[in-house]
């Protein structure tokens, strides 16, 4: 998602720094190391009283099993938040501005406070959308504004359907713990809806994605990037329909599912980044081609100026052979 961002910048014509993009992946990577292990230590009630949980759900196991202390995982957590800190001072003394800082500040409070006292986001029925935005939108709005210094109508425009499909992928993955998350009196938006609403709900997102595509067109989508991320729909069809057959019920479909949904925020995501790497090769090849233009006109100036001088030096015969130059 961070490259997504960089890559938004490129295709708008801003040189990359790879300096400020390492810095800021770095902020990146840290919080989510900081949010995957604060996930662990503050949800460890809900996943041992998970008897459902999957490949993708249900916590890492590894502290409900005992295999691992469970204050491994704060200070593991606190660890990769003074990283975070560290890597934020680095973008700054690489240049970063106000609008970098507020991303940064909003993307790591989001993401502590998704599992995290005193908000628990997660625990309220807000944590999907949160954790949506923050990834699907703050992330890449982060890669865009290192380079370019805010955020634009285009980066925000091509995040809207990947907020989309990265919410409809954190309720698939919410299903398999709903029982053990209710029974802890962790109310995610799963366990408020309910299956059935959630399916609904799930539905209607990921079909919404694909349906504003043509709005964003009118508001200055690029084409190439709205075309890219329509290749998409097929699969998005695909968990549609098995949705739509109640296979959020069955827990055997639970694995195929979650799978499904991973792989669709990736190949979304793929999918404006090819997009978006298409126009910023049109753009070099604009570059490329108008810099000779200003070149042969500084040569032709030059050469004019050239014969002017020679024709005052020589009494005043036209550059062209034709009428005088008179001083």
């Amino acid at each position: 998602m961070f490259g997504l961002g960089a890559i938004m910048a490129r295709a708008t014509g801003f040189s990359l720094s790879w300096p400020r993009y390492f810095a800021g992946q770095a902020v990146v990577t840290s919080v989510q190391l900081m949010t995957h292990y604060a996930n662990d230590y503050f949800d460890f009630d809900a996943d041992v009283a998970n008897c459902s949980p999957t490949r993708w759900s249900g916590g890492s196991r590894v502290l409900p099993s005992r295999q691992v202390s469970r204050s491994v995982a704060l200070y593991a957590s606190l660890t990769c938040a003074g990283c975070a800190v560290a890597s934020m001072l680095l973008v700054h003394a690489l240049g970063a501005g106000v609008n970098v800082w507020l991303l940064m500040l909003a993307m790591s409070l989001l993401a502590w406070s998704y599992s995290a006292p005193p908000m628990r986001l997660n625990s309220r029925g807000w944590g999907e959308l949160v954790a949506a935005v923050v990834v699907a939108a703050l992330v890449p709005f982060l890669g865009f504004a290192v380079q370019v210094g805010s955020v634009t109508t285009l980066a925000l425009l091509a995040v809207l359907p990947l907020i989309l499909i990265q919410f409809v992928m954190l309720l698939v993955l919410d299903i398999p713990d709903r029982q053990g998350d209710a029974t802890v009196g962790k109310s995610t938006l799963v366990v408020r809806l309910g299956v059935d609403s959630a399916a609904l709900l799930h539905n209607v997102a990921l079909l919404g994605a694909y349906a504003i595509l043509p709005v964003l067109l009118g508001f200055g989508l690029p084409r190439a990037v709205a075309l890219s991320f329509a290749c998409t729909a097929p699969l998005a069809l695909f968990q549609v329909l098995a949705v739509a057959r109640g296979r959020l019920h069955d827990p055997r479909r639970w694995e195929i599912l979650a799978l499904c949904a991973v792989a669709l925020v990736f190949v979304g995501t793929v999918a404006e980044l090819v997009g978006f790497a298409v126009m910023s090769t049109q753009h070099s090849v604009d570059t490329t081609i108008v810099a000779p233009s200003r070149t042969s006109i500084a040569m032709t100036r030059g050469i004019c100026d050239a014969r002017l001088l020679a024709a005052s030096d020589t009494g005043g015969a036209d550059v062209f052979g034709s009428k005088q130059f008179r001083r």
